[in-house]
């Protein structure tokens, strides 16, 4: 067999909002999972035991942490000892996405592991223990195995569909990051505790249009360049909906036009040269 390839997607928090603080060290949240058509690369080829290699532009920046440690490969050998699988898995990531940038990168590419890998080795794909797993692995995999607009509660790990949710198929999208890293933990620690109310369930661009994003204060208070990427987005021509994604730094721009996003794609590389940018679409 061929090697078989996925896509990480990079995740996008359309709003989120913190509601309480809890006593095992988690927050409650309410929020809007969207995804992007781009993300990381990753593909697996039949082997006889279980390896990861890491490339691309970010790769660098995962060189320290080590292999066995990579939620990729916990997301393997979970899913071989789920179903008893005894083949290996030779697993190939290519890291494109900004590290702790708040667009959900490693869980993306747990999740595009577990999806590759049920391919690879013929388990069914709506398997309750391919999400059982997903949940262990972290809050948000689960969102990132659908990779599809929905709203969720809890840790994040409480999924519900949108209706309409399909009409934002498409929509351009622009993700800038800085180039700061905005590890989640500072940033939820620095969430004030205000409970500023319920995020919408409706039509998911009215509800993100009517929410927020309560990690963004914290967020910009440790890394100030994400008010300025904001600020600069959202002065775009064209620009529907300008906010900070998850718990940072990324930020994203919602577009009624590809030719409004490429624009501003243009300007904001030729204003911020050493910012990472990518013009994308949502799914």
């Amino acid at each position: 067999m061929s090697a078989i390839a996925d896509i990480g997607h990079a995740k996008i928090n359309l709003a989120l909002h913190v509601r309480a603080r809890g006593g095992d060290g988690y927050h409650a949240i309410e929020t809007i999972f969207a995804f992007a058509r781009d993300g990381d690369g990753l593909a697996v080829a039949p082997d006889d035991d279980l390896s990861l290699a890491i490339d691309g532009p970010y790769a660098a920046f995962l060189a320290a942490e080590p292999a066995e440690t990579n939620l990729v490969m916990r997301a393997a050998r979970a899913l071989r000892g789920a179903f008893g699988v005894s083949a290996g898995a030779a697993i190939r990531l290519d890291k494109r996405l900004p590290v702790a940038s708040g667009i959900g990168g490693g869980s993306a590419d747990a999740a595009a592991a577990l999806r590759a890998l049920a391919r690879l080795w013929a388990l069914p794909a709506d398997d309750a223990r391919i999400m059982a797993i997903a949940a262990e692995l972290g809050a948000d995999v689960p969102a990132c195995v659908a990779s599809r607009t929905a709203w969720a509660d809890g840790r994040g790990d409480r999924l519900v569909a949108m209706a309409g949710a399909e009409a934002l198929a498409g929509m351009p999208l622009l993700l800038v990051n800085p180039g700061v890293a905005c590890p989640t933990g500072p940033v939820f620690r620095g969430w004030d505790g205000v409970d500023r109310g319920p995020l919408e369930r409706g039509d998911p661009l009215r509800a993100a249009l009517a929410g927020r994003n309560d990690l963004e204060a914290p967020a910009r208070a440790l890394v100030p360049e994400i008010g300025e990427a904001i600020g600069l987005i959202a002065g775009m021509p064209g620009v529907v909906l300008a906010r900070m994604s998850g718990s940072g730094a990324t930020c994203f721009a919602l577009f009624a036009e590809a030719v409004d996003r490429d624009a501003a794609a243009g300007r904001l590389m030729a204003a911020r040269p050493g910012w990472w940018c990518l013009a994308t679409a949502l799914i």
